[in-house]
């Protein structure tokens, strides 16, 4: 079934959240009450700003959605009401804000074709193919409808069910992106535990259990430019099981992806801090670019170079990941000098793709230049493919793995890299 996600779930000494004591007049049309924040400042506290306090406080919640919470009016200091989220407190001060989010979202069935590689009672394994690349995995606010929500909807004979965004993760939130074991966490499966499943399944059926209010057992996302592989679970106890392997980095994924560039070495470790960039708050970045970066998280990636493309110029690398922080793949990617190609966001746009192949091909020649520069226009998306999912299965407890392999558009982009030689 659906599961319904606690609408807010934070306690910490003393300092609590009560979304019933919110006065629903004072939100603006569209927003809703995500809960209330109450707390006192310590008296060792120097002064510092409010948005700054408060955002301490609730570290998955973002520091947009406190200010903007805080200028609709939303926080008192010792019962005043604060508009400015400059305004500086210091210890002893009593601190209290509502905060509002987006008002919960309808997500209705839509006909979309879902390419599902497997499907039983409890799960379905999907994917996300290279002509849906758009798609996003859930209704959010820009994206209302043509989600794998509304076609598992569909596909499983749901109505339409109301759909609660993330609260306290808004644009914060991991994606998920690629949650894996880390080297030292895998698990040994004796061979007679072990179903692997490489086939379309065929077993039709349906969610079980009451109207749902939140996202179809969504456990895990895929950036919209991102193919490949991803689970939903069927019914409650899929769900929590599955959550759970996630959390603890029991699920393995491979990554697939065509770099900018040939790393130096075949196979490697990233570890860099990720943390949303404060100057565009819709890209991650490094630790090392952000000045006394207090909310960095710990993210490892592990890379292997399968195939040198191009005379160098492009790589076909596979990842493997530790961590599941938000645009990981993209993010370390960039950071070690080598940006997916065609990710426009984290520098492998049409002009690095260009430069990278005119050097390693030594294309002087207008004709030459101009079939690279053809090329590389046509790369729609960064080239990154989920290739393979394994996970225990929540009903048997026996791990089973999925692979499926790179989408036309990447297959394409690969097979003409390979046939890129040098000028004579």
């Amino acid at each position: 079934m659906l599961v319904a996600r606690p609408q807010l779930a934070l306690w910490r000494s003393g300092r609590g959240w009560n979304s019933s004591s919110v006065p629903a007049r004072v939100l603006a049309r569209g927003t809703h009450a995500l809960g209330e924040y109450h707390g006192t400042i310590p008296e060792e506290t120097v002064s510092t700003r409010i948005d700054v306090w408060l955002s301490g406080q609730l570290p998955h919640t973002s520091r947009a959605r406190v200010q903007d919470s805080i200028r609709k009016g939303l926080a008192l200091v010792n019962g005043k009401t604060i508009t400015k989220p400059s305004f500086p407190v210091i210890g002893g001060d009593e601190v209290v804000c509502t905060l509002c989010g987006a008002a919960p979202l309808e997500a209705t069935p839509e006909k979309i074709q879902l390419d599902i590689v497997h499907e039983d009672d409890h799960v379905i394994v999907v994917n996300k193919a290279a002509d849906m690349f758009s798609q996003v995995v859930h209704p959010a606010p820009g994206h209302y409808g043509g989600t794998l929500v509304n076609a598992i909807l569909h596909h499983c004979g749901l109505p339409a069910v109301e759909v609660s965004l993330p609260v306290m993760m808004d644009e914060e939130s991991d994606d998920d992106e690629g949650e894996e074991l880390s080297e030292n966490g895998d698990q040994d499966y004796e061979k007679d535990e072990v179903e692997v499943h490489k086939v379309r399944g065929e077993t039709p059926s349906r969610f079980r259990g009451p109207r749902p209010v939140i996202r179809p057992g969504i456990v895990h996302r895929l950036d919209k430019g991102t193919s490949g592989l991803i689970v939903v679970a069927k019914d409650e106890q899929s769900q929590l099981s599955l959550s759970e392997q996630f959390k603890s980095r029991k699920v393995r994924r491979t990554y697939l992806s065509l770099t900018c560039g040939t790393p130096s070495t075949t196979s490697g470790r990233i570890e860099a801090e990720i943390l949303r960039d404060p100057r565009d708050r819709k890209r991650m970045t490094t630790s090392d670019t952000v000045p006394s970066a207090r909310n960095a998280r710990f993210a490892a990636s592990r890379y292997k170079v399968l195939d040198v493309l191009a005379n160098g110029g492009v790589a076909l690398v596979q990842w493997k990941l530790e961590t599941g922080r938000t645009h990981q793949i993209r993010v370390h990617a960039r950071y070690m000098g080598f940006p997916l190609l065609g990710d426009d966001v984290y520098g492998g746009t049409v002009g690095k793709a260009n430069s990278n192949l005119f050097s390693a091909l030594s294309a002087t020649k207008t004709n030459s230049r101009k079939k690279i520069h053809e090329f590389t226009s046509d790369i729609r998306r960064p080239c990154l493919h989920a290739y393979s999912l394994g996970f225990e299965h929540p009903a048997t407890e026996k791990y089973v793995h999925f692979t499926c392999p790179p989408p036309e558009d990447f297959e394409e982009a690969w097979t003409r890299l390979r046939d890129m030689k040098p000028e004579a």
